[in-house]
């Protein structure tokens, strides 16, 4: 996304894709749509107004413990539809392509190996 900052790995830290956003972009961070799809298959499908506890919230309660830093992400957890939850359970295999997209932000997109 072109307004986005571009994301580094670093210690203790993991791929978060090519960028990241500031926040700015976004009026409201909790009216986000979200889509996950398995081989163009759509897995997920929910929006950030589904998060139990609201942005504000949740750094409030992690600034108490550690202290953040811009570019720090947060993970907040995942919509209804997980693989292993589904009847019967679905796993990941290698070569399937898992697309996962947030309204106004993208997709990023990655195979399984």
């Amino acid at each position: 996304h072109p307004s986005g900052k571009q994301c580094q790995g670093g210690l203790g830290g993991g791929d978060g894709g090519g960028y990241r956003e500031t926040g700015e972009e976004h009026q409201d961070p909790h009216t986000l749509g979200l889509r996950c799809r398995v081989n163009g298959s759509t897995v997920q499908d929910s929006s950030t107004e589904q998060l139990v506890f609201k942005v504000p919230t949740i750094v409030a309660w992690i600034s108490r413990i550690v202290t953040l830093s811009p570019g720090d992400v947060i993970l907040t957890g995942t919509p209804p539809g997980v693989g292993v939850f589904r009847k019967p359970p679905v796993f990941l295999k290698r070569g399937d392509v898992v697309e996962c997209e947030v309204d106004g932000i993208g997709t990023i997109r990655n195979r399984v190996v």
